[in-house]
């Protein structure tokens, strides 16, 4: 529940202040961590002690005391300094640190473990409410971003999305599976639209900056209350399903704006089936699997459709472009250098992505 790392840490804070090295060990007697080599014998002392059921006991200037969570030993921690009435005092200080780190860390389980069972919805509203009672958790505004790190393992990722969350103000970072990481961000904002872009392209650049990891971002509406965190979840991944489809180039999507891509991404598929073959016939062009014609074609679009404009940026001669585009109205039947064509083409296009996903299963 609490890594090895905080606890090392806490010890290496207890020598700070007292110039006394540490050791924690297990309930059972494994050696844990701590702040100097684990001398010989040290854990035959600790098994002796832990059949003792002693709070506290002394040999060569090591003393063993008890750290009990919930009335159950939890660890045991061997400060080695004389067994004074003093060191007593220090050792038992130590013990409180370290109860108090374990319980705080084993609450923001509970309270993540909580939030991630909501998300998942894996509990009945009612349930909610009288769970958030208990874990002091407050209905607030709230809306949920899935981070999506591709391939890269999301250990680091959720690290650093921590230290980009405001954990003390309510909200959560959970990682979900390998590579999705989510937080739930508490928002209360008179701009709500521009922060929340702003949160997303912040998790974006950070990511990056301090650990070279290229990540997608999509966030869902926000909602007033917990038990409707689960549907901002559901949009999320649903902006990031759809932005994967159909808006690859970008790397945060929002789901109120989606657009287009949201009403084809929830089409039949025997209706997208039965509008390709009205668009192009029984067979689909091959020129859509031509990497130059796609290219042209998509610069073309980005243009409004201005033909001088796309020509310059190809660095092409006008009348070659002219001639690419005749070339692909041949082919697929539709002059794109209109608009209604090249509307059909390009619902056409994100259609057969849809088509083509669907049949690989995703």
């Amino acid at each position: 529940m609490i890594t090895n790392q905080k606890l090392k840490k806490s010890l290496e804070e207890i020598k700070n202040i007292t110039s006394f090295d540490a050791i924690l060990y297990s309930a059972k007697g494994k050696h844990l961590t701590g702040t100097v080599e684990e001398p010989e014998h040290s854990d035959i002392f600790v098994k002796e002690f832990i059949v003792s059921e002693d709070d506290v006991r002394e040999k060569n200037d090591a003393i063993a005391f008890a750290v009990e969570i919930d009335s159950e030993l939890e660890y045991v921690l061997v400060m080695f300094c004389p067994y004074t009435s003093e060191n007593l005092v220090i050792g038992r200080m130590a013990v409180c640190q370290l109860r108090t780190l374990v319980l705080g860390e084993s609450e923001r389980y509970d309270r993540n473990n909580f939030i991630q069972n909501i998300l998942l919805g894996n509990m009945l509203g009612s349930d909610i409410i009288n769970r958030a009672k208990k874990l002091h958790i407050e209905n607030r505004k709230r809306v949920v971003y899935v981070i999506d790190t591709g391939k890269n393992s999301n250990e680091i990722a959720v690290e650093l999305v921590k230290n980009l969350a405001d954990i003390r103000s309510g909200d959560f970072v959970v990682a979900m599976d390998e590579h999705n990481v989510v937080l739930v961000k508490d928002i209360d904002s008179p701009k709500l639209q521009e922060k929340l872009s702003s949160i997303a392209g912040s998790l974006v650049d950070n990511l990056l900056a301090e650990a070279m990891i290229k990540v997608r971002v999509g966030y869902g509406n926000p909602t007033d209350v917990l038990p409707k965190i689960a549907e901002s979840y559901q949009e999320a991944k649903m902006a990031l399903e759809v932005g994967r489809l159909f808006y690859v180039e970008k790397e945060i999507m929002a789901y109120d704006r989606l657009g287009i891509g949201r009403l084809i991404y929830q089409l039949p598929m025997s209706l997208c089936e039965m509008f390709i073959r009205e668009v192009f016939g029984d067979e689909v062009p091959q020129i859509l699997d031509d990497e130059e014609a796609m290219s042209t074609i998509s610069k073309f679009f980005e243009n409004n459709l201005n033909i001088s404009e796309t020509a310059r940026q190809l660095y092409v001669h006008r009348n070659t472009l002219v001639y690419r585009l005749e070339r692909i109205e041949k082919s697929i039947g539709l002059d794109i250098r209109t608009f209604d064509d090249a509307m059909i083409f390009k619902i056409a296009t994100m259609v057969l992505a849809h088509i083509k996903d669907s049949r690989q299963g995703r």
